[in-house]
């Protein structure tokens, strides 16, 4: 669905605009998954529309593929150890999605800051794909190294939006890929839609003005990254940013892949 954003005069041709279409927002699904490589990585880039899909009746199920033991910076205390950060970080993340209205977090273990492109954690997100069968799947754009000239991308998010891609097609979808999962009793599941964040030229804005406060509660609870920073600005600019082009005052927006059925 598409809304008309030109202004005419009725009845006098000459003073019609070209007519442009902007696509409506899309729709919140049934069940979605939200899959990154550390605690924090959601709140900071997709908060918002995992907020408000909670309060339409969404599932939403976050997906943490390691559990941010590297996440050190200048506040983290010197005696604090990978080991020691570790259920500190999952504790973050829960709480964050707690005040998200996420219900489900899956920690898959992975070690932080030397994420890999393998089989194993193509087969370890593909079978919980299977397992929760999501509508819709949310990831980050691997294509991207760059984002202006002050951020370089984090390998580790390259690695998992590339293998999160890879998951939902085609390994989720195929029957004789992963075999091994149907022993599980783990059907194959096809994903509907695939919103893409951080991509160069996004084509679906979620407006966020209604759980922009949401997403800042939840990124405060990782305060153990947060130190005595408070991210409102940062975000609000963001927001107010990757809404300009739609008139909206804060939005995420996306790159929307819809897949077509097996």
């Amino acid at each position: 669905m598409a809304e008309d954003t030109a202004e005419t005069t009725p009845g006098v041709p000459e003073r019609g605009r070209r007519r442009r279409k902007i696509a409506a927002e899309p729709a919140a699904p049934a069940c979605a998954m939200s899959i990154h490589a550390h605690p924090d990585d959601q709140e900071f880039t997709v908060g918002g529309t995992l907020a408000k899909w909670a309060r339409s009746g969404c599932r939403v199920i976050t997906v943490c593929i390691t559990s941010g033991g590297a996440g050190s910076n200048q506040s983290t205390p010197l005696d604090m150890t990978r080991e020691a950060l570790v259920p500190i970080r999952e504790e973050e993340q829960r709480r964050a999605c707690q005040a998200l209205g996420i219900s489900d977090v899956v920690f898959l273990g992975y070690e932080d800051g030397v994420l890999e492109p393998s089989i194993a954690l193509r087969r370890d997100l593909t079978r919980i794909i299977r397992r929760y069968k999501p509508d819709a799947v949310v990831c980050g754009d691997p294509t991207v190294r760059f984002y202006g000239k002050g951020y370089m991308n984090h390998p580790d998010h390259r690695v998992a939006a590339d293998v999160a891609l890879d998951a939902v097609f085609p390994s989720a979808e195929t029957r004789l890929i992963f075999p091994e999962l149907l022993a599980e009793g783990l059907d194959p599941h096809h994903v509907k839609r695939v919103f893409i964040h951080g991509a160069p030229r996004p084509d679906a804005f979620v407006d966020i003005s209604s759980t922009l406060d949401a997403k800042l509660a939840a990124l405060r609870e990782h305060k153990s990254q947060m130190g005595q920073w408070d991210p409102a600005d940062m975000i609000t600019a963001w927001a107010r940013e990757q809404g300009k082009s739609r008139g909206l005052a804060a939005a995420e927006a996306y790159r929307l892949m819809v897949l077509e059925g097996p």
